[in-house]
């Protein structure tokens, strides 16, 4: 298989991927929202003997939360990986990395510039 070959197969593979997180992202937000109404029938002052049992439950709920957020975060820098790879490779005649300013740690929105 040749390189271009190769490419084209990520690229068309990380499209895949992002379709399903789209998917993934559109039942997490049905899910989410059921959440809420739920948490805001049920987590109140009167369903708890005391604010710290409140708390921890509150907590939990956005704990879960995170993790699924921290979870999505990763894969999504492992396909930025795998598209840097691909189009910062491809472009010999002095485009760069193909990204402009984008690093590791995300895009970069002037912050440093001030």
């Amino acid at each position: 298989m040749s390189r271009e070959k190769a490419y084209l197969q990520m690229l068309e593979s990380t499209a895949a991927i992002q379709w399903n997180v789209a998917l993934i992202l559109e039942a997490k937000a049905v899910e989410a929202e059921k959440v809420k109404q739920w948490a805001q029938h049920h987590i109140h002052a009167r369903a708890f003997d005391s604010h710290s049992e409140q708390l921890k439950e509150s907590l939990s709920i956005h704990e879960v939360i995170v993790e699924m957020v921290e979870g999505l975060t990763k894969l999504e820098n492992g396909l930025y990986s795998n598209l840097k790879a691909v189009l910062g490779s491809g472009e010999d005649d002095g485009g760069g990395e193909g990204f402009g300013d984008m690093s590791g740690d995300g895009f970069s929105f002037g912050e440093d510039s001030k």
